[in-house]
């Protein structure tokens, strides 16, 4: 963003500060937009599932602000010099099958010819005032819940080598497809302080970015981590993503390890994640109910991993066993 113009307008709710997962825009005192976009090449073979998964993705940038999606558009980059349009086809169909659950609509789009692959949507949601959600507000006391389990990045690894056990490519699977809508309901109900979706940065990259933006610390207990079934096998054999190394990296400077044992649990902390859960700052007395609420809306990982404190000297993100 270094050299760019600045946006200097009062109806902007959230823009490009504290790392927030959707920008915002007031269209009246009483109603937001939520925009966002995100597409990316394909983690599975199969198209149909490929298009649920992007587009599960895409949209939980509106479900972690609070919102609910309303329209989105299409963006494509497709070989149809190489494969038959058919493949894309099956992509769309997938991708407006999630639409259509998150009770939105698909507008229209963009394709373009490329080289490889690429599924996404450009997203608009809408949110009023009182349910906006953003990474800025945990408070000290707050406990963690994250509603969706951790390791997808080493089983779309695994997949790739052909070594995945298909037992836990299913699970993956059906949670990368599974939209936040059920993670924001519980959110909602549960007056939800803070709110982030699990992505590329893994879970201690954007813990590390809402104990920041919060100016508080947040302790994550890797033996409470959701962990997708089987995945310890896939950690043991070392299928991480190339990202691993480098969310590790960027979650060095602000982070303090309290002697953990469990390496494999912390490997996973580092794991790119694709279509995660939300992690949300919710207040103690709520976080049981707002576990509750999520399993019961397909949400059945959902689980308390942690707890937001005082903004602690020289590091903003403590794991422990």
């Amino acid at each position: 963003m270094h050299g760019l113009p600045k946006f200097d307008d009062p109806n902007l709710i959230v823009g490009t500060e504290d790392f927030s997962d959707a920008a915002v825009y007031r269209l009246r005192d009483d109603l937001y937009i939520v925009q966002s976009l995100d597409f990316f090449p394909p983690l599975v073979d199969d198209p149909f599932l490929f298009g649920q998964i992007a587009a599960a993705n895409s949209m939980s940038d509106i479900y972690a602000m609070g919102g609910k999606p309303t329209v989105v558009l299409n963006i494509v980059g497709f070989p149809d010099d190489k494969l038959d349009l058919s493949v894309l086809n099956e992509i769309l169909r997938g991708g407006a099958d999630r639409v259509l659950k998150a009770g939105a609509v698909v507008a229209g789009g963009h394709t373009v010819r490329d080289v490889e692959i690429k599924y996404g949507l450009s997203v608009t949601g809408i949110v009023t005032p009182e349910n906006l959600l953003t990474n800025s507000k945990a408070k000290p006391g707050d406990a963690l819940v994250l509603t969706k389990p951790l390791g997808t990045g080493y089983v779309t690894t695994a997949f790739k080598a052909e070594s995945c056990p298909d037992e836990i490519f299913k699970i993956a699977t059906e949670s990368m497809a599974m939209l936040n809508s059920s993670a924001c309901e519980a959110a909602q109900a549960g007056k939800a302080n803070a709110s982030t979706d699990i992505t590329g940065f893994g879970l201690a990259g954007h813990a590390g970015e809402m104990a920041q933006a919060s100016e508080v610390t947040l302790e994550i207990e890797l033996s409470k981590l959701p962990l997708i079934p089987g995945v310890e096998e896939l950690v043991s054999k070392g299928f991480k993503t190339r990202a691993s190394a480098s969310n590790r990296s960027f979650a060095e400077p602000m982070l303090k390890l309290q002697s953990p044992t469990d390496k494999m649990r912390l490997e996973v902390v580092f794991d790119a994640q694709t279509s995660g859960g939300l992690l949300l700052s919710i207040p103690a007395e709520n976080a049981d109910a707002v576990v509750e609420k999520a399993r019961a809306g397909g949400a059945t990982f959902a689980a308390v991993i942690g707890s937001v404190k005082e903004k602690q000297e020289g590091f903003s993100l403590v794991i422990r066993d």
